[in-house]
C-alpha cells in the first residue's frame, strides 16, 4: 500500500481552530457564564431604576398611591360656538342657547365659566364671576409653530451617564478578555504546553487564534449589552433616551470589534515577554493604561470638545470618544468613517509588530525577555 500523504492545514485554518478552542475553554467555565449573566442583568437594573427614579423625580403618580385626576370643569358654551372650539380635554361642556343663559349659569354657580361670541380676532370670550381658570385659558390659546435652531441633545444626566456607560463597558470588556489573553498565554509558557501548540501550529496562527477567540467573546458580550440597553429603553418608555442613543451604541460596538483585536494583540504581545503568572504586572501595566485611558477621557472630559475631538482620532480612545462625541452631537458625518480608517490601519499596524515580538518570545523560558532585545533581533533580521 502507497502512504497518503497529509496535506497541514492552512494557517488560516489552523487559527480557526486555536479560536475555537478558546471559545469552547470559556464557555465551559461557569465563572464566565455567570459573570456575563450578572452583567447584562445589572445593566437591564440600571435602566429600569434610572426610569423609576426619574418618574419620581419629576412628580409622575406610580402605583395604587398616585391620586385620582381632577373632576372636569363644567363650562357653559353657546350652541354657535361648539362646531368651532378646540378639544377642551378638561372641560364638561353644558350647552347653553344663547349668550344671556350662560351669563345667567355663571352668576347662579351652576358652571365655572361660559363661552360667549366676541367681535375680537379669538372669536370666544370667557366669562367668569371672579378669576378666570387658567386651564381653560391654556386650552383656548392657539400656541405658533416652534423651530428650533440648535436642539439640545441631552440634558447634563443623561449625557454624563451615557458617555460613562460607554468608558466603563469599553474599559470593563478590555481588561476581562484582555487578562484571559495575558494569564493564557503565560501559564502555557509556564507549563510548556506552548511547546506542543507549536508543533502543530505557528506561531501567527497560534496569535491569531487567540486574538479571534477571544475577541468575538468580547464583541458578542458587547453587542448583548447593547441589545438589553435597548430593551430596557423601550420596555420602560424612554424612547427619546433612545433615539439619542441608537446610532452612537451601534457605532459603538463597530469601534469596539476593531479596537478590542489593537488591545488583544498588545495583551498576548506583552505577555510571550514573561513565563511565570508573578511577572505579568510590569508588562501589562503599559496596556493597562492604554485600556483606562479612554474611559477617564469621556468620563472626565466629556465637556471639553476639543479633548473629545482630538482622542476620537487616537486609536487607543477612538471606541469610546468617537460614540461619545456622536451622542453629544459634537460630530460630522464623515468623522465615524475617517476615525475607523485611522483605527483599521493602526490595529494592522500593531496586530503585524504582535506577533513579531510574539513569535520571538513565546518559546523563551525563564527570565523575562526585553523587548528592545526582540526588536533589536528583528532590526539585525532584516
Amino acid at each position: 500500500m502507497t502512504a497518503q500523504h497529509v496535506v497541514p492545514p492552512s494557517e488560516g485554518r489552523t487559527a480557526m481552530l486555536v479560536a475555537e478552542r478558546e471559545i469552547g475553554a470559556q464557555l465551559r467555565s461557569k465563572s464566565f457564564i455567570i459573570s456575563a449573566v450578572v452583567l447584562l442583568l445589572f445593566v437591564l437594573g440600571g435602566i429600569i431604576a434610572g426610569s423609576v427614579l426619574s418618574k419620581h423625580h419629576s412628580g409622575t403618580p406610580t402605583g395604587s398611591g398616585a391620586s385620582a385626576p381632577a373632576s372636569l370643569m363644567p363650562v357653559a358654551v353657546v350652541d354657535s360656538l361648539r362646531p368651532t372650539l378646540p378639544a377642551l380635554p378638561d372641560v364638561r361642556v353644558v350647552p347653553v342657547s344663547d349668550e344671556a343663559a350662560a351669563r345667567a349659569d355663571v352668576r347662579s354657580g351652576q358652571v365655572r365659566a361660559a363661552l360667549v361670541p366676541d367681535s375680537g380676532p379669538a372669536g370666544v370670550r370667557v366669562v367668569v364671576k371672579d378669576g378666570a381658570p387658567s386651564s381653560l385659558v391654556a386650552d383656548l390659546t392657539v400656541a405658533p409653530a416652534v423651530e428650533v435652531l440648535n436642539p439640545a441633545t441631552a440634558n447634563d444626566g443623561v449625557r454624563y451617564i451615557v458617555t460613562f456607560g460607554f468608558g466603563l463597558v469599553f474599559m470593563m470588556a478590555a481588561m476581562t478578555f484582555g487578562a484571559t489573553i495575558a494569564q493564557n498565554t503565560v501559564i502555557e509558557k509556564q507549563t510548556r504546553v506552548v511547546e506542543i501548540l507549536l508543533s502543530a501550529a505557528s506561531p501567527r496562527s497560534l496569535l491569531g487564534g487567540k486574538i479571534l477567540g477571544n475577541s468575538a467573546l468580547a464583541l458578542a458580550e458587547t453587542a448583548a449589552i447593547a441589545a438589553v440597553a435597548v430593551l430596557g429603553l423601550v420596555v420602560t418608555g424612554q424612547d427619546g433616551v433612545l433615539s439619542l442613543v441608537g446610532a452612537p451604541m451601534a457605532w459603538f460596538v463597530v469601534f469596539f470589534a476593531v479596537g478590542f483585536v489593537l488591545l488583544a494583540a498588545l495583551f498576548a504581545a506583552a505577555a510571550s515577554l514573561v513565563s511565570r503568572v508573578e511577572d505579568t504586572g510590569p508588562v501589562l501595566q503599559p496596556v493597562m493604561m492604554l485600556v483606562v485611558l479612554p474611559y477617564f477621557i469621556v468620563v472626565f472630559g466629556n465637556n471639553n470638545q476639543t479633548l473629545l475631538r482630538v482622542a476620537s482620532y487616537v486609536p487607543f480612545c477612538a471606541p469610546v470618544a468617537m460614540p461619545a462625541r456622536m451622542f453629544l452631537g459634537d460630530a460630522a458625518w464623515w468623522e465615524p468613517l475617517v476615525s475607523l480608517v485611522v483605527l483599521g490601519a493602526s490595529t494592522y499596524a500593531v496586530v503585524a509588530l504582535a506577533a513579531l515580538v510574539y513569535q520571538r518570545s513565546v518559546l523563551r523560558m525563564g527570565t523575562r525577555v526585553r523587548l528592545r532585545e526582540v526588536l533589536g533581533r528583528a532590526r539585525v533580521a532584516g
